[in-house]
C-alpha cells in the first residue's frame, strides 16, 4: 500500500505540548527507529524490514506510512525543515540587520542538525548522486525545500535594508543555494563542535548582506539575475532542467525525417 505522505499526519512535527494521536506516534516512532538504524548500519544496508523489526510494528505497518527507505528520508527532511521554521522564529521576531538575520538563520540550522551529523555523514554519497530521490534538488525533496526557501524570504521581509522589488524572487533561492554549500562543508566538518561550520556561517551572512545590500545599484541587479539563471538553468530540480545528454544523443542519431525515440521527453 501507498505511504499516505499526503495525509496531515505526514507534516511538521505536532507543536510541543499537544496531544498525538496512535497513529502520529506510530509514524513517529518508525521514523526515529530508521534514524537511528540508518546512523548505526549505515543507509544502505538498512531495509524496512529491520526498521519495521526494530520499531516493533508489521512490515506492512511500515509501508503504510513510508514506501521506502527514500520516503522515510523524505520525512527527515520534512522535520529538519520544521524544527528549522520554529528556531528561528526567536532571531526573526527580534533583529532587523540584514546580517543578523541571515547568520541567526544559518545558526539556527546548525543548532538543530547537531544530533544528526554522523547521520548526515552515512547516506550523503546517496544524497550527492543528482538522480538520487534523496538528493535536495529532487522534486521528491521539493516541500521541504519550499519550506527552506521560505525562511529566506522572510530573512529580507523583515530587514530594514532595502531589497529591489525586481530580486525579492530571485534572493531567497540564492539565499538557500548559499546554505546548501554551508551544509555540504557541514557534512565534512570534523572540528569539535563543528566551529568551523559556525565560522563559515557567520562569514558567509557577513558577505550575503553586502551583496544584498549592493544590489540596490540598479547596475548590479542584471548581475544577479544572471547568477540566478546560470543556477536555475544548470542545477537539477531548480526552475530550468536541461534534458538528459544520453537521451539529445539517441534523438541526435535519427535519420533525417525519421520518428523520435520511444525515450524522448
Amino acid at each position: 500500500m501507498p505511504a499516505k505522505n499526503d495525509s496531515p499526519e505526514t507534516g511538521p512535527p505536532a507543536e510541543e505540548g499537544a496531544a498525538l494521536t496512535k497513529s502520529e506516534q506510530t509514524r513517529a516512532l518508525i521514523l526515529e527507529t530508521a534514524m537511528r538504524l540508518f546512523q548505526e548500519r549505515g543507509y544502505d544496508k538498512t531495509t524496512m524490514r529491520a526498521i519495521a523489526k526494530e520499531a516493533g510494528v508489521s512490515v506492512g505497518n511500515a509501508y503504510y506510512y513510508f514506501a521506502g527507505k527514500e520516503h522515510l528520508i523524505q520525512g527527515f527532511y520534512d522535520r529538519i525543515a520544521a524544527e528549522h521554521q520554529e528556531a528561528v522564529r526567536e532571531v526573526l521576531d527580534r533583529e532587523t540587520d540584514l546580517e543578523a538575520r541571515i547568520g541567526g538563520v544559518l545558526k539556527a540550522w546548525l543548532d538543530i542538525a547537531t544530533p544528526y551529523h554522523e547521520f548526515a555523514v552515512q547516506f550523503f554519497k546517496n544524497a550527492a548522486d543528482p538522480d538520487s530521490p534523496l538528493s535536495p534538488f529532487s522534486a521528491e525533496s521539493e516541500h521541504a525545500r519550499v519550506e527552506a526557501i521560505s525562511v529566506h524570504r522572510e530573512v529580507l521581509a523583515g530587514t530594514r535594508t532595502k531589497v529591489p522589488d525586481e530580486l525579492r524572487d530571485v534572493l531567497p533561492e540564492l539565499m538557500w543555494l548559499s546554505q546548501m554549500g554551508l551544509v555540504l562543508y557541514w557534512v565534512f566538518d570534523r572540528t569539535e563542535g563543528r566551529e568551523r561550520s559556525y565560522r563559515l556561517a557567520e562569514r558567509g551572512a557577513r558577505l550575503t548582506a553586502r551583496g544584498v545590500s549592493l544590489a540596490r545599484f540598479r547596475v548590479l541587479r542584471p548581475l544577479v539575475r544572471e547568477v540566478h539563471e546560470l543556477f536555475t538553468d544548470f542545477l537539477p530540480g531548480m526552475t530550468n532542467a536541461l534534458p538528459d545528454p544520453a537521451k539529445a544523443k539517441k534523438r541526435q542519431g535519427n535519420p533525417p525525417g525519421a520518428p523520435a525515440s520511444a525515450d524522448a521527453p
